[in-house]
Protein backbone atom coordinates (compact mmCIF):
# COMPACT_ATOMS: atom_id res chain seq x y z
CA UNK A 1 0.00 0.00 0.00
CA UNK A 2 1.38 3.40 -0.94
CA UNK A 3 1.92 6.15 1.63
CA UNK A 4 -0.81 8.22 -0.03
CA UNK A 5 -3.36 5.38 0.20
CA UNK A 6 -2.50 4.85 3.88
CA UNK A 7 -2.86 8.57 4.55
CA UNK A 8 -6.26 8.66 2.84
CA UNK A 9 -7.52 5.70 4.87
CA UNK A 10 -6.38 7.35 8.11
CA UNK A 11 -8.16 10.60 7.21
CA UNK A 12 -11.38 8.77 6.36
CA UNK A 13 -11.29 6.81 9.63
CA UNK A 14 -10.71 9.96 11.69
CA UNK A 15 -13.53 11.96 10.13
CA UNK A 16 -16.25 9.34 10.55
CA UNK A 17 -16.11 9.64 14.38
CA UNK A 18 -16.56 13.43 14.37
CA UNK A 19 -20.11 14.47 15.27
CA UNK A 20 -21.74 17.18 13.25
CA UNK A 21 -23.16 19.93 15.48
CA UNK A 22 -26.95 19.95 15.74
CA UNK A 23 -28.78 23.22 15.27
CA UNK A 24 -31.33 22.89 18.07
CA UNK A 25 -33.38 25.77 16.72
CA UNK A 26 -33.92 24.07 13.35
CA UNK A 27 -33.84 20.38 14.34
CA UNK A 28 -36.92 18.77 15.82
CA UNK A 29 -36.20 17.16 19.22
CA UNK A 30 -36.86 13.51 19.97
CA UNK A 31 -38.85 12.10 22.88
CA UNK A 32 -36.51 10.39 25.33
CA UNK A 33 -38.26 8.09 27.77
CA UNK A 34 -36.26 7.99 31.00
CA UNK A 35 -36.91 5.72 33.99
CA UNK A 36 -35.33 6.71 37.31
CA UNK A 37 -35.04 4.65 40.45
CA UNK A 38 -33.28 5.37 43.74
CA UNK A 39 -30.29 3.17 44.49
CA UNK A 40 -30.89 0.60 41.75
CA UNK A 41 -31.84 0.13 38.12
CA UNK A 42 -35.31 -1.02 37.14
CA UNK A 43 -35.62 -4.74 36.44
CA UNK A 44 -35.63 -5.73 32.77
CA UNK A 45 -38.83 -7.67 33.50
CA UNK A 46 -40.56 -4.33 34.07
CA UNK A 47 -39.95 -3.57 30.37
CA UNK A 48 -41.50 -6.79 29.09
CA UNK A 49 -44.78 -7.46 27.24
CA UNK A 50 -45.25 -3.84 26.18
CA UNK A 51 -45.01 -2.56 29.77
CA UNK A 52 -42.61 -0.02 31.23
CA UNK A 53 -41.76 0.90 34.84
CA UNK A 54 -44.10 3.39 36.52
CA UNK A 55 -41.37 5.94 37.23
CA UNK A 56 -41.25 7.50 33.74
CA UNK A 57 -39.87 10.92 32.93
CA UNK A 58 -40.37 12.16 29.36
CA UNK A 59 -37.72 14.53 28.02
CA UNK A 60 -37.66 16.25 24.65
CA UNK A 61 -34.02 16.51 23.62
CA UNK A 62 -31.54 16.03 20.77
CA UNK A 63 -28.96 13.38 19.91
CA UNK A 64 -26.17 15.73 21.07
CA UNK A 65 -27.55 15.87 24.63
CA UNK A 66 -24.85 14.90 27.14
CA UNK A 67 -25.23 12.72 30.21
CA UNK A 68 -24.46 15.78 32.37
CA UNK A 69 -27.23 17.74 30.63
CA UNK A 70 -29.69 14.85 31.12
CA UNK A 71 -28.81 14.47 34.81
CA UNK A 72 -29.43 18.22 35.18
CA UNK A 73 -32.92 17.79 33.71
CA UNK A 74 -33.62 14.91 36.11
CA UNK A 75 -32.49 17.11 39.03
CA UNK A 76 -35.05 19.76 38.02
CA UNK A 77 -37.92 17.37 38.79
CA UNK A 78 -36.27 15.30 41.54
CA UNK A 79 -35.21 17.48 44.51
CA UNK A 80 -33.49 14.57 46.31
CA UNK A 81 -31.11 14.17 43.35
CA UNK A 82 -29.79 17.72 43.73
CA UNK A 83 -27.53 16.97 46.68
CA UNK A 84 -23.80 17.36 46.15
CA UNK A 85 -22.25 14.00 45.27
CA UNK A 86 -25.45 12.24 44.15
CA UNK A 87 -24.50 9.62 41.57
CA UNK A 88 -26.41 8.97 38.31
CA UNK A 89 -25.70 5.58 36.72
CA UNK A 90 -27.03 5.49 33.15
CA UNK A 91 -28.03 2.34 31.28
CA UNK A 92 -29.37 2.08 27.78
CA UNK A 93 -32.36 -0.30 27.58
CA UNK A 94 -33.04 -1.56 24.08
CA UNK A 95 -35.16 -4.28 22.42
CA UNK A 96 -33.56 -7.64 21.77
CA UNK A 97 -35.30 -9.94 19.31
CA UNK A 98 -34.53 -13.01 21.44
CA UNK A 99 -34.96 -11.87 25.07
CA UNK A 100 -37.34 -8.92 25.10
CA UNK A 101 -35.01 -6.17 26.34
CA UNK A 102 -31.34 -5.87 27.20
CA UNK A 103 -29.51 -3.23 29.21
CA UNK A 104 -26.04 -1.80 28.75
CA UNK A 105 -24.27 0.45 31.28
CA UNK A 106 -23.22 3.59 29.41
CA UNK A 107 -21.90 6.06 31.98
CA UNK A 108 -21.99 7.77 35.35
CA UNK A 109 -22.25 11.40 36.38
CA UNK A 110 -21.98 12.91 39.85
CA UNK A 111 -24.00 15.93 40.96
CA UNK A 112 -21.90 19.09 41.24
CA UNK A 113 -18.68 17.21 40.39
CA UNK A 114 -16.83 16.38 37.21
CA UNK A 115 -16.95 12.90 35.72
CA UNK A 116 -15.23 11.30 32.71
CA UNK A 117 -18.69 10.46 31.29
CA UNK A 118 -20.16 13.98 31.58
CA UNK A 119 -19.74 14.81 27.88
CA UNK A 120 -20.92 11.52 26.39
CA UNK A 121 -23.81 12.21 24.02
CA UNK A 122 -26.80 10.07 23.09
CA UNK A 123 -25.30 9.71 19.61
CA UNK A 124 -21.99 8.45 21.07
CA UNK A 125 -23.93 5.92 23.17
CA UNK A 126 -25.55 4.69 19.94
CA UNK A 127 -28.98 5.60 21.23
CA UNK A 128 -31.71 4.71 18.74
CA UNK A 129 -35.21 6.18 18.79
CA UNK A 130 -37.32 3.64 20.67
CA UNK A 131 -34.60 2.85 23.22
CA UNK A 132 -35.06 3.81 26.88
CA UNK A 133 -32.67 5.36 29.37
CA UNK A 134 -32.67 3.80 32.85
CA UNK A 135 -31.01 5.83 35.60
CA UNK A 136 -30.10 4.54 39.06
CA UNK A 137 -29.89 7.61 41.31
CA UNK A 138 -27.75 7.02 44.38
CA UNK A 139 -27.83 9.77 47.03
CA UNK A 140 -24.56 10.82 48.65
CA UNK A 141 -25.26 8.87 51.84
CA UNK A 142 -25.53 5.61 49.86
CA UNK A 143 -22.56 6.04 47.49
CA UNK A 144 -19.73 3.60 48.21
CA UNK A 145 -16.37 5.40 48.24
CA UNK A 146 -14.16 4.49 45.25
CA UNK A 147 -11.43 2.98 47.45
CA UNK A 148 -13.92 0.53 49.03
CA UNK A 149 -15.72 -0.60 45.87
CA UNK A 150 -15.34 -4.23 45.06
CA UNK A 151 -13.95 -5.17 48.47
CA UNK A 152 -15.65 -7.65 50.71
CA UNK A 153 -16.03 -6.90 54.39
CA UNK A 154 -14.99 -10.00 56.33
Amino acid sequence: MSKMAMLESVIVEDTKDVEKPINREKTCPLLLRVFCSTGRHNSLQEYSNGNVPANELQIYTWMDATLKELSGLVKEVNPDARRHGTQFDFSLVYPDKYRGYRAKAVGTTVSQQGSPDDNKTLAQLRFTIGDYLDIAITPTSRVIPMRNRGRYNN
